[in-house]
């Protein structure tokens, strides 16, 4: 064979004249049923389609005993669609809430978390093709409330709690090529329920609690991966813990949390430019532990705790008008769940409902606005 330049294989002429190979199918006989004394009605699988075969038999004599009945090789497909059924997303192996978690290179990576018994420290990775979880190598610290953010291709987690003493200062970042945890410097604070977000090239830790855990905090930390230093930002507004934050058209936003006990539905935007947060309009909704996505320009904030109850209530936020509407509710109530964005979807994992630690799953389609803890796949199809 020769080579062209366009790098595409071109057949010598002997590779032409040789007999074409066919590549091989594969079939899986399902039934049959003769319907004239001729014609037999069949249904296959053949290359995973569902096929309707319809074989016609030669109507003459046989001219030789051993002769075998010569099938018409025009044979009759028609490719019928193989059914789907709806069966729920697959939970994850761990309940888990005030977990950490992220989109990264089209899966979903959840981390850490606590349930009824204690921290963790295993990380588990949702690819949504095949709708399952594997466990990648879990973090140095068990941690739980705590918030994770992509910078520059890697996974940063920081503070948080461990379950058995303060708030934690230390911080890790996850290398997926290497499928390695590697420690960051630590918080000048310590701290726990702290918002962690991503902006330009820097990450930024806003808010927490204080190592008593009894009110918020105000601080605002950037660290800045290069140098490997953190330096201090301007300070919030109002003290908060348990804030949804993200980045959004170059500004940061610090969505609820609460002042102490109290539940808060105000809402800071942090301009990088000239190191300012501004007041924005408050959400519908009072809400601590809830997560937040943005898709199309628009803020979305899910679930959260207002105080008595783990919400299921949505809504998003317009910049452009700079305003609020309600959404579709989630199919269950999810205080403190991991909130990501991975296409065109939404995903809300674990939490806790109110009365157990969650390790389920939904997603939610921007487009119907409808949430949904299933997904649809082919039937199996019985041997």
């Amino acid at each position: 064979m020769s080579c062209s330049s366009s790098g595409s294989l071109s057949p010598s002429n002997q590779a032409a004249n040789a007999p074409k190979q066919t590549a091989r199918r594969e079939w899986k006989y399902i039934a049959s049923e003769k319907t004239t004394n001729n014609t037999y009605l069949c249904l296959a699988v053949l290359d995973s389609v569902l096929c309707v075969i319809f074989l016609h038999g030669r109507s003459s004599p046989q001219t030789s005993p051993s002769a075998t009945p010569c099938l018409m090789k025009s044979l009759s497909f028609e490719a019928q669609p193989e059914e789907l059924e709806e069966h729920p997303l697959s939970p994850m192996h761990y309940a888990r809430s005030g977990l950490g978690t992220a989109g990264l290179n089209g899966r979903l990576i959840a981390a850490g978390g606590y349930n009824r018994e204690e921290c963790l420290r295993t990380v588990e990775c949702y690819d949504p093709k095949e709708d399952r979880w594997t466990f990648i190598a879990p973090m140095r610290t068990p941690r739980a409330r705590f918030q994770m953010a992509v910078l520059m291709g890697q996974l940063y987690v920081i503070g948080g709690s461990n379950g058995h003493s303060d708030e934690l200062s230390c911080g890790e970042t996850y290398d997926p090529h290497a499928d390695e945890w590697a420690q960051v410097p630590e918080l000048r604070t310590n701290r726990c329920n702290a918002g962690v977000c991503s902006l330009n090239n820097k990450l930024y830790v806003v808010g927490g609690s204080d190592p008593c855990g009894q009110k918020g905090l105000k601080n605002c930390d950037a660290f800045d991966p290069v140098t490997k230093t953190w330096s201090n930002c301007a300070s919030l507004n109002i003290r908060r813990h348990q804030a949804a934050v993200c980045e959004l058209d170059g500004f940061m936003y610090v969505i609820g949390g609460a002042e102490s006990w109290n539940c808060l539905n105000t809402v800071e935007r942090y301009n990088p430019e000239n190191n300012t947060w501004t007041l924005i309009a408050p959400m519908n909704v009072a809400r601590r532990g809830a997560g937040v996505a943005v898709h199309a320009g628009k803020l979305f904030v899910v679930g959260g705790f207002d105080g008595s109850h783990a919400l299921r209530c949505v809504e998003v936020y317009d910049p452009a008008r700079n305003e609020w509407r309600m959404l579709g509710s989630m199919t269950s109530s999810r205080s403190n769940a991991g909130v990501a964005m991975l296409g065109e979807t939404i995903y809300a994992v674990g939490g806790f409902d109110g009365n157990e630690f969650l390790n389920t799953m939904e997603v939610y389609n921007p487009e119907t606005d409808e949430w949904n803890d299933c997904t649809k796949a082919l039937s199996p199809l019985s041997d």
